[in-house]
């Protein structure tokens, strides 16, 4: 099921406002905007540390995005990288698939007025190693929703998560259960390789607190 059948999804953050052009009927999911990434933006755009007026802010380290590198992992349309962006995460590199490209680039081309610059883009599959180092890891913040879906591509997507986080790092995931077998694999891998931390429901933004999405932050486990 899609998220909504309208072929623009516009998303205000802060005084601006990103506006996604969808393909519902492409054979990739990717050309869709699904709603994990909406719900993470506006997320981090309530508790931004900047205008965040909550003392104390639980989140204002995590938030904060002075002079730390992302990735986005699976992006898509590009919605989460662009939103992030716009609450400072200045230096993001935005990833996906090669057949998803055209689609993240034709909405970076069409929100540059909004972002004033190119956002970096780079391919990724999540099994290739030589493309995971060219990302220069470690990275500081590791962005993914709506990436849990497929069952073989669970242990590749948390391989890539450890491989580019840094020790100090975190992973903000937006999630939605997709598939049941993706799913239970995904959190009986997951809790191996990482701290998790679910955001409570009611610390969603009020009108994007979806029943069935969640926001998680994951760190590296310290090596005893």
């Amino acid at each position: 099921m899609k998220f909504t059948d309208s072929p623009v999804i516009d998303l205000q953050v802060l005084n601006s406002q990103l506006s996604f052009h969808q393909d519902n009927g492409s054979m990739h999911v990717g050309t869709s905007v699904w709603p994990c990434s909406l719900v993470l933006v506006k997320f981090a755009e309530r508790w931004h540390p900047q205008t965040c007026a909550v003392t104390p802010n639980p989140y204002s380290d995590i938030l904060n995005f002075q002079n730390k590198r992302g990735i986005e992992l699976g992006a898509g349309c590009g919605v989460a990288a662009m939103g992030l962006f716009l609450l400072g995460l200045n230096n993001v590199v935005i990833t996906d698939i090669a057949p998803v490209m055209p689609a993240l680039k034709h909405n970076l081309k069409k929100n540059k007025p909004v972002l004033n610059k190119s956002l970096k883009t780079a391919q990724l599959n999540w099994s290739n190693q030589d493309q995971i180092k060219s990302l220069n890891p470690p990275l500081d913040v590791v962005v993914a929703t709506d990436v849990v879906y497929l069952e073989e591509t669970v242990g590749p997507l948390l391989s890539t998560m450890e491989a580019l986080l840094g020790e100090n790092g975190v992973v903000l995931l937006g999630y939605q259960l997709r598939s049941p077998e993706a799913h239970k694999k995904f959190w009986e891998l997951s809790g191996d390789m990482f701290d998790i931390e679910k955001v409570p429901h009611e610390h969603l933004h009020p009108e994007y607190a979806y029943e069935e999405t969640d926001v998680y932050i994951f760190r590296k486990k310290k090596k005893q």
